[in-house]
């Protein structure tokens, strides 16, 4: 009995452990991106760098893991949006979504952008987003709500300009995130449509990176 209890203490210990870096982590991406280093993680989880690493051997496990309730949540909005019968709704709301949480967490476009090549079901994911949301572009345009000339580029540039948004207050930045996204979903819209440059080449997997390893 004194062994299977210190079993179950030390199994306890490490799931408190593992929430411990989790939220630190979380917290850190979120007011900082992805570029924090992992000391400073463990730190703020009041662990070791050593217990980090057994729990969690590389920073692409970690980031992957923070950001997995979000992704899941940004796949479930596209997945949501496809069946909404007005294309563009489904299309609005996509985006309004996304920069929303984009503005809550800073670190949310990095993750988006990142390549996680041993998190299967966080590349699975991702890829079903995207492709829902090419799909939701080619239903907008076909109903003539969507500017014909959209790219995928256009997606990473309001992505890009969202994330610059810095402010005193989350308050304050999700209102500005607002207010900009309103601008752009107008400059969207095939009836204001007008003369544009070509779109640069900026599609998302250009933007894919492994993620750093600052300790």
């Amino acid at each position: 009995m004194p062994a299977r209890s210190s079993r179950i203490t030390l199994r306890a210990d490490a799931r408190h452990n593992r929430d411990r870096i989790l939220q630190a982590a979380r917290e850190a991406f979120a007011a900082r991106g992805l570029d924090v280093p992992t000391a400073a993680i463990a730190r703020r989880a009041g662990v070791g760098v050593a217990t980090l690493y057994r729990r969690f051997p590389t920073r692409e496990s970690l980031v992957a893991e923070v950001f997995a309730d979000q992704l899941s949540a940004c796949a479930s909005t596209v997945d949501d949006a496809l069946e909404d019968p007005d294309p563009w709704r489904a299309f609005r709301t996509v985006i309004e979504t996304l920069c929303a949480m984009q503005a809550a967490d800073r670190g949310f476009t990095a993750a988006f952008l990142t390549a996680f090549p041993e998190a299967l079901d966080y590349e699975d994911k991702r890829a079903r987003a995207e492709r829902g949301f090419v799909e939701l572009t080619r239903r907008a345009k076909a109903a003539g709500r969507l500017r014909p000339d959209f790219d995928l580029a256009d997606l990473v540039l309001l992505l890009l300009a969202n994330n610059g948004i810095v402010t005193e207050s989350s308050e304050a930045a999700a209102a500005a995130s607002r207010r900009f996204v309103a601008y752009q979903l107008q400059a969207f819209q095939a009836d204001r449509a007008g003369p544009l440059p070509p779109p640069p080449p900026l599609g998302l997997d250009s933007l894919y990176a492994s993620p750093s390893t600052g300790r």
